[in-house]
């Protein structure tokens, strides 16, 4: 399979040359690996049980080559990472190490952090951008910078490309298979999350087809702040089974782990604080398409009567992934607005490193009106000193703004 280039790729080749160790981190297969290879004089290949065992005899083989050196899915032999974390504190050059992790591990007991030793970056799912079906015109960062005047760009894709994205997800070894074979596999991989990656957390569910329930009620609170009871309430079944709070709780923490779920907090701003801000986050699994598999929805039954109420939500979460991969490159913090009587939303918010914020709104629409950009405009009335732009995301063909200052930009276009 030809390699796709990351925005991580920039991120990795700008960080290898200061940092001593990088732990790449995210789910089972988005590329990690891959990603790390290219980088690699010496892999570890840790699940492989003979290599696993070599190592864990002898940490020693961490040093017998020159170069960088992979240890791919660290976490099956945790004290790697106090190994590696030691030869930083003794004076590692940069770009000596490289682990890669789809989990963090059933027993950190013992383990340093690795805090100011390890540099931790997070590998999501291949944002629309990183897919190359369509050239971006529109850049995050110079929209978070405040320097994107000009806001131009034409694209032929429609709401129905978009739907066929969500539904082919993000995931390099998946998205290319003719689609019944794509959902084969990702119902494939969500049964190994419940037959093979929990348990290899220490975490075995007696009812794994209750999971499954919780799961699919997770994915339909999608682009929503739904209370987690209420999600529990969702996950009872036709015989009144019903898991325990604490039993979902679990769930929540285990999957979280295996970083499959992908929440955007919400956002409390440094600057100018406002007392009436709800902070619970808004509800994303890691790939969109892993919700639509959940919820048994495709390409067609997103654009028809049957999956409309799901087409916004997934809509938005497609648009979250790839927010939330460029404003990383960015050094941007991604969060959400909503007032406590949900009177005042913002789909999402992006926070530079300097104060600015550049606001959001996710519409699945093609042409925006006035009524979909009010909290937009409310919003620079409140902090108007800090406002980078304000930007909201359609489904249309063109990029322009609007007369009352607002960037309307179609999600094939707006990339890094």
């Amino acid at each position: 399979m030809v390699y796709q280039s990351r925005v991580l790729d920039r991120q990795l080749d700008e960080l290898i040359t200061v940092a001593p160790a990088i732990a790449i981190e995210g789910p089972k297969g988005v590329g990690k690996t891959a990603t790390a290879l290219r980088r690699a004089a010496t892999a570890w290949m840790l699940d492989d049980r003979d290599q696993r065992q070599a190592l864990d005899s002898d940490h020693t083989l961490l040093d017998a080559h020159r170069g960088t050196v992979l240890v791919d899915e660290w976490q099956r032999l945790p004290h790697v990472w106090d190994a590696v974390r030691r030869r930083v504190d003794d004076g590692a050059h940069p770009g000596s190490y490289l682990l890669t992790g789809s989990a963090s591990p059933a027993s950190a007991e013992g383990t340093h952090s690795g805090a100011g030793r390890i540099f931790s970056l997070r590998m999501r799912p291949m944002a629309l951008h990183e897919r190359g079906l369509w050239k971006p015109t529109v850049s995050l960062a110079r929209l978070l910078e405040g320097s994107a005047e000009k806001i131009e760009g034409t694209t032929p894709l429609t709401s129905r490309d978009y739907f066929e994205e969500i539904t082919a997800s993000g995931f390099p070894g998946i998205r290319p298979l003719p689609p019944l074979y794509r959902e084969d596999m990702l119902e494939a991989y969500l049964q190994r999350v419940v037959d093979r990656d929990l348990p290899d957390l220490g975490f075995t569910t007696r009812r794994p087809e209750t999971l499954r329930r919780w799961l699919a009620a997770y994915a339909a609170a999608s682009s929503t702040t739904a209370k987690y009871s209420e999600i529990l309430d969702a996950t009872t079944s036709g015989d009144g089974h019903q898991p325990t709070k604490m039993t979902t709780i679990s769930y929540r923490d285990h999957l979280t782990q295996l970083w499959l779920l992908d929440p955007i907090p919400g956002w409390s701003p440094s600057l100018s604080p406002f007392a009436r801000l709800q902070q619970a986050p808004k509800h994303h699994l890691a790939d969109p398409a892993l919700a639509a598999r959940l919820l048994n929805q495709n390409a067609e039954t997103l654009g028809s009567p049957r999956g409309a109420h799901l087409a916004g939500p997934l809509f938005e979460s497609l648009t979250t992934l790839s927010v939330q991969v460029a404003a990383q490159a960015a050094r941007g913090r991604v969060g959400h607005l909503r007032t406590r009587n949900g009177d005042r939303e913002i789909d999402l918010i992006i926070e530079g490193r300097a104060g600015q914020v550049l606001a959001i709104e996710v519409k699945l629409t093609a042409s925006p009106t006035d009524a979909d950009v009010r909290h937009l405009l409310w919003l620079k009335q409140q902090i108007p000193g800090h406002i980078a732009d304000l930007v909201v995301v359609t489904t249309g063909q063109h990029a322009y703004r609007r007369p009352d200052g607002v960037a309307v930009v179609p999600l094939a276009l707006l990339g890094e």
